[in-house]
């Protein structure tokens, strides 16, 4: 059995435990205000371009010569697939990475033959090394994310991403990361990025009435408008993802700080009874032994 000096020990150490992890739980919600607040603040500007560009899609059915663009149609041979993954760069955040990494590799694992069928994006930390480990081809990273990220951070990244795409190099992207349904669940999702072809589908179902509830004024052509906003539409889309994840990250970790400080708390009082049990023993024990050393000095 463990001394009285030794469970008076774990007591401290798990108090302080305690407070690490409540402090981490107390950040971890400021943060994840912030990041739902961006997130929806940025949801109606990518509504918009989407609005924009299935107009100018619709519009090409009804025009003569139609327009076209590589980043609306799928190829006819798959050859390669992108996978841009979305991580974070630090843990204790329960189960956020390592259900969405193993969904990752069990889809790649049930889609492709080989490395030569697929690439990886990666974004986080955790998901880098969890990819590098496994040998698997990674073409792009970035790690070291503010909390808050600003679009300029991943700006490049998701730039030349869409560029691959349209200069071949993909024939379809996808995107895997955590959407934020509640600060305790989030769900793995998988939403194909490019080719950008619903449009076509939208434009079928919503057709008359969207042309009637709205009518735009192109400048100067939509072909020169649709060739600018395509790529920027598709980027937004990855920003948008990673301000998602980002939400879920901190709702996930917020998460798993409460379960620890509680799972510490009953630590803690199991730890005092088995203390105060132990030095209650010990009290009676120097009692019993007094009374037999009077008993034996009469």
């Amino acid at each position: 059995m463990a001394s009285l000096r030794d469970i008076k020990s774990r007591i401290t150490s798990t108090k302080k435990t305690k407070q690490i992890t409540k402090a981490m739980e107390m950040v971890s919600a400021a943060k994840l205000n912030r990041a739902q607040s961006k997130a929806t603040a940025f949801f109606p500007y990518t509504e918009k371009i989407r609005e924009v560009v299935s107009s100018i899609a619709s519009g090409n059915e009804d025009s003569e010569e139609g327009i076209s663009h590589p980043m609306l149609e799928a190829r006819d041979e798959v050859k390669k697939t992108a996978y841009i993954v979305i991580t974070s760069d630090r843990g204790l955040c329960g189960a956020y990475n390592s259900s969405l990494l193993r969904h990752t590799y069990k889809t790649i694992n049930e889609r492709h033959q080989s490395p030569e069928e697929y690439g990886l994006i990666v974004i986080g930390r955790v998901g880098r090394d969890f990819f590098k480990k496994r040998g698997m081809p990674i073409y792009q990273e970035i790690v070291g994310l503010q909390d808050q990220p600003e679009y300029g951070e991943i700006k490049n990244i998701a730039s030349t991403t869409v560029q691959m795409f349209v200069d071949g190099i993909f024939d379809e992207i996808y995107l895997h990361y955590n959407h934020f349904v509640s600060v305790i669940s989030q769900k793995v999702t998988e939403s194909k990025l490019l080719p950008l072809n619903e449009f076509g589908a939208e434009a079928g179902a919503e057709g008359d009435s969207k042309k009637a509830a709205m009518e735009y004024i192109y400048e100067p052509d939509p072909k020169s408008i649709l060739e600018n906003l395509l790529p920027h539409y598709a980027e937004s889309l990855i920003y948008g993802a990673l301000l998602d994840a980002k939400a879920s990250e901190f709702g996930a970790r917020m998460t798993a700080m409460q379960s620890a400080t509680n799972n510490a708390t009953d630590r803690i009082d199991e730890l005092t009874l088995v203390y105060n049990r132990a030095r209650q023993a010990a009290i009676t024990q120097e009692i019993n032994e007094i009374v037999g050393g009077a008993a034996a000095l009469e």
